[in-house]
């Protein structure tokens, strides 16, 4: 539109134009965008979901013991291994309480204790670096080293053997969890968005201020990055450490003396007792991570 015209002023006002194009080709974008999302969410399910099928087929109809070159009393079939858990439930229930409660607070107290040494590390950066990376060097050492020496260390501590075995079997996951624990905690801490923490000390923020609204907000993430990682780790390391206890009872003590008196299938029972726990507790905690950050995602 011209303003001046043959010496006078154009006052004529052109209609507004609304490409309306642009706004469709961004909302084909986004869709087509989560449609792909979904696609690639039912993809990651479905394929393992179905290769599990197909080993069940195999293995029901003994196919898989062909390929394996075993027999059915080493690998009983799945339809044995069901009725075996269906016919000891009330047995199979308090093995597996036990095991979760060592899984659960070994995993608390290790997620804790790592959490604060992430604090620590984060408050004194000299040495709080080189700190956490010597905690690390923990991960190396193997669980079944790990823990005959602590039940000799806590032999002392009650008269009631049950209670020497539980405590001695949750300081073996607190170990393994913490490390894990320690690192994500250090790294939220520390690795902040760009300016984020200049913008803060602009507003003459207090140390304790940008802890609390801008260090611990950033470190949920990791700290669900660190979760994925020991709530595995937690099953493990409770089945593990139960090969070793003092008192008879839980999955991984359950799985020891079935494949002692050559009971496979009630080896192979708790066997699948204990994938089942860890499946849940990790479908529990991706519920939860995905609730807890969602709103963080949706930015």
């Amino acid at each position: 539109m011209r303003l001046v015209e043959n010496g006078y002023l154009n006052t004529e006002v052109s209609p507004l134009k609304i490409n309306v194009s642009d706004k469709t080709s961004s909302n084909k974008a986004k869709t087509a965008k989560r449609n792909e999302i979904n696609k690639d969410a039912v993809t990651t399910v479905l394929y393992p979901v179905l290769f599990g099928i197909l080993i069940l087929i195999l293995w029901q109809t003994q196919i898989l013991h062909k390929i394996l070159g075993t027999d059915t009393f080493t690998l009983p079939l799945p339809g044995r291994i069901v009725n075996i858990i269906l016919g000891n439930v009330p047995a199979i229930l308090k093995n597996v309480q036990a095991t979760v409660i060592v899984a659960l607070g070994g995993l608390v107290l290790g997620s804790v204790l790592g959490y604060i040494l992430g604090i620590i590390a984060m408050a004194f950066p000299k040495w709080g670096y080189g700190g956490i990376s010597i905690a690390s060097a923990f991960t190396a050492v193997p669980i079944v080293a790990i823990a005959p020496i602590l039940n000799n260390l806590t032999k002392d501590l009650s008269d009631d053997p049950h209670v020497r075995s539980m405590l001695a079997k949750t300081l073996v996951v607190m170990i393994t969890c913490t490390v894990s624990m320690s690192i994500n905690a250090y790294r939220g801490f520390t690795e902040l968005k760009p300016f984020s923490l200049d913008l803060m000390k602009s507003y003459a923020a207090s140390k304790t201020t940008v802890f609390l609204k801008l260090r611990v907000p950033n470190s949920l993430p990791y700290v669900f990055t660190a979760l994925r990682v020991s709530v595995p780790a937690s099953i493990i390391s409770a089945l593990v450490s139960e090969y070793f206890a003092e008192y008879i009872i839980g999955v991984g003590r359950q799985i020891r003396e079935s494949i002692v008196l050559a009971q496979y299938a009630t080896a192979w029972a708790y066997i699948l007792v204990a994938c089942a726990i860890g499946i849940l507790m990790y479908a529990i905690l991706l519920m939860a991570e995905g609730v807890i950050l969602k709103g963080r995602r949706n930015r």
